[in-house]
Formats: structure tokens, sequence, C-alpha cells
């Protein structure tokens, strides 16, 4: 990977940050919220710069693994009256959700435009069968054939090729059962086999057909643009479970360098891949920061909502304790995760 491919991804990767931060920090001034700090990275600080006008301190920090936004009250109580805590609980929901949603938002422009561009766009209809690979049906004669339109894979409902793809790839590692559009009426195939492969460990389901291109409309873009965003966010979570389960290794993880190393590898093989690559990490970043863990923005928001069910706020040492515990065990699992990238770039 050359000088310039780095340079772009750490660009594009830094952008995102700044666009997660943008989010709450757009929010927060909007609600009038005191706003101390605005900054990208974490760490020692390289460049700080002050507005005279607000008050708020721009700062570029050494560690490119994300940014913050430092607002009064938002860890401790305050007599400030555009203190974080003293905003009602929905301005703080808003406040703290923002980051994560203006990233998934992101993603999903940048998915729609990269669809729109593109040449060609499949369905699920299978166009026809591999000739060098041959399954079926495991408890029952019937099989999948050319023409057959594939509605679910598991249980899992597919709307275009890509979570057609994603589902086998899921679900086919056994035997499952497949719902066909077929003549006009569904039919069910009962456990059906996929071919299996195996990459670094981990099994994946593999598709033994070729799907059909569909007409690129106005109304199937947006299908396509839909569908693929809603995947990819669902793709987030089931594999954030599949790691907890077990099914992945801590070696399918990665942090910002390998996200770097992700993405100038992308910068390299063209346009639409790294579009792609970009709009899908904007979306897992925006997703990711939406999951119920301290020190995460889905934490602080479970803590906001207990708030407004109970009418009371949890005791700030309690809600602190719990935060930095949390984010004491997220920056030892990024440091192992970081050691792993970065001896995988020598391995």
């Amino acid at each position: 990977m050359t000088a310039v491919y780095i340079l772009i991804a750490i660009l594009i990767f830094g952008l995102l940050v700044v666009i997660h931060e943008g989010g709450h920090f757009l929010f927060a001034r909007l609600f009038h919220v005191t706003v101390n700090e605005f900054s990208i990275g974490m760490g020692p600080k390289i460049i700080s710069k002050k507005s005279k006008k607000t008050g708020i301190a721009y700062s570029l920090r050494a560690f490119p693994v994300g940014g913050y936004v430092a607002m009064t009250g938002e860890d401790e109580d305050s007599d400030d009256p555009d203190a974080f805590c003293n905003k009602p609980v929905w301005k703080r929901l808003v406040i703290t959700a923002a980051g994560a949603i203006i990233n998934i938002t992101a993603g999903i422009v940048v998915m729609t435009i990269l669809i729109a561009s593109s040449n060609t766009l499949y369905g699920t209809e299978i166009f026809e069968m591999k000739k060098d690979i041959v399954t079926s049906s495991v408890s029952s004669e019937e099989t999948l054939q050319p023409g057959d339109v594939i509605i679910s894979v598991g249980g899992a409902k597919v709307y275009t090729a890509n979570d057609l793809v994603y589902q086998i790839m899921r679900r086919g590692i056994e035997p499952c059962d497949i719902v066909v559009t077929r003549d006009g009426e569904n039919t069910v195939i009962k456990d059906y086999a996929f071919p299996i492969v195996s990459e670094e460990g981990t099994s994946f389901g593999q598709p033994d057909f070729y799907v059909k291109e569909v007409p690129k409309t106005f109304t199937n873009v947006l299908k396509h643009s839909f569908f693929r965003s809603v995947s990819s966010i669902k793709m987030i979570w089931e594999q954030f479970y599949d790691l907890i389960r077990g099914r992945y290794s801590l070696k399918s993880v990665s942090g910002p360098v390998g996200v770097t190393q992700a993405l100038g590898e992308a910068a390299r093989s063209g346009a639409d891949t790294f579009l792609f690559l970009t709009a899908f990490i904007s979306i897992n970043l925006g997703v990711v920061n939406l999951f119920p863990l301290p020190a995460l923005d889905g934490g602080r928001l479970i803590f906001l909502l207990i708030e407004a069910v109970r009418r009371k706020p949890v005791p700030r040492k309690t809600e602190g304790f719990i935060h930095m515990t949390g984010l004491a065990l997220l920056l030892l699992i990024m440091v192992i995760v970081t050691f792993k990238d970065i001896f995988g770039l020598f391995s």
C-alpha cells in the first residue's frame, strides 16, 4: 500500500470521526449547551486553538482512534444553567444519539450515490446454476432451479442479491429451508445444503447459482439503496452476536489500523469499492456506537432512558464508575486489536 493510499485512508477515517463528533457538537450548540472542547483524536494535544468568541477549544490529538465533544455537566453536576446535565432529558437523548445517527445517515447517502452510479443491479431470481457445483435438498427431492425467485434463506427474508449472498454466507453453513416463488406460487425447499468454504478458521455458505440483472429504474435504485443499508446495519448486529457466541475469533476484528489498511486497499481497487467500504464503515461506526455498552453512546442512552422512566438520574458516581470501567475495557480491547492489526501488516 503506497503512501498516497494510506493518506487517503487516514483522511477518510478522520472525516468519519469528524462527522460523528460533529453530530454531537451541532446539536449541543443548537440546544445551547456549554461546550468546552471539540477534539479529533485522543491522547496528547498536537494542535489546539481556543475560540475567543465562544471559548470552545478545537483540538487535534495524537492518537487517531476517535474524538469527543467535552460539555459542562456531562459527567458531573453543575450550577451552569446551560450545562448538559441541566437540559431536559429529550435534548440530552438527541445530543447523545446525534453522532451515530449522522454517521448512519452519511453512510446511507454514500450508498445511494454508489448504487445510483452503478451500471447493473441484481435481484434474487436465479439465472442459472453453477455447473461445477452440485447440491440438493437433504430431506426432499426439491432443489433450486433457474427462474426461482428466492424470498428467504433460513427464515431470513431477502430482497436484493446483496441480502441473498450475505444470508447464504451466514446461514448456509448447515442445511436450511429456502422459500422461493416458482410458477407464481411459494415453494419451500427443505434442508437445502449450500457448498461451504472456510477462511481463517471460519466457515461460510457459498451460493451455487448466478442471479439475474434487474432494470435500473428509479424505484429499483431506491429499493436497493434502502435494503443495502438495512442489510449493512443488520450485518453489524449479527456479526457482533456471532463474535460473542464464538463463531468469529478476535482475528476477524479490526481497529483503526485495520480499517485504515482496508480503506487504503479499497482506494487502490477502485472508486466503487472505496465508496462502498466508506459507506459501510460510516454505518458501522454509527451502529457500534449505539450498542448498549458502557462508555459508548448507546450505554449513555440507556442511563438517560432510565432517568426518563424514573424521573430522576442514576447517581453520577455510579454512572461514572460504570462508564470508566467500560472505557478501560474498551481501550484494552482496542490496544489488543491495534497490535494485532500492526503485526498483520508484516505477516
